[in-house]
């Protein structure tokens, strides 16, 4: 059953096997307001066991694009369209998000961004491949991200 985040009163609810679920819980938040403000889209996420085609477009995206293999739990995730773009979140156990942005008709606007919860540490599979910037939330606190364009298709 799909759960809806609630922005106003941040929950950690499905997240709590994770040691900074707090604060991802804060990420999935800010996550949800962006979507509220920006495309009145009310963000909800499923249980990464129920979303297993969700993970597994990610995680081949991943794969394909980079070699890169998470090593953290999935815990939540969620697909959606807005705006002709197909959108994808996987919250990991870790504290790490991984969101997919893949426009449907423009293929250059298609990217893969990392967001890392306050508290984490960056993980090793992603170290010593990206840079990442910091930036400030009010709902998630001190917010690391980073990205890669995707280059090939993946439908």
């Amino acid at each position: 059953m799909p759960y809806i985040v609630d922005f106003t009163q941040v929950s950690a609810e499905g997240l709590e096997s994770s040691p900074v679920a707090e604060a991802l819980a804060g990420l999935r938040a800010n996550e949800a307001r962006y979507f509220k403000n920006k495309y009145d889209h009310v963000f909800s996420v499923d249980p990464a066991s129920e979303a297993t085609e969700t993970v597994d477009w990610v995680h081949g995206i991943l794969k394909d694009e980079r070699e890169i293999v998470i090593g953290s739990r999935p815990l939540e995730a969620t697909s959606f369209v807005v705006d002709g773009t197909r959108i994808a979140y996987v919250f990991y156990e870790s504290g790490l998000s991984i969101n997919v942005m893949y426009t449907l008709a423009d293929a250059s606007k298609r990217a893969v961004g990392f967001k890392l919860s306050d508290g984490m540490e960056i993980p090793e599979e992603l170290a010593s491949r990206f840079k990442f910037a910091r930036q400030k939330s009010k709902l998630a606190g001190t917010i690391r991200g980073s990205y890669f364009v995707i280059k090939a298709e993946h439908l």
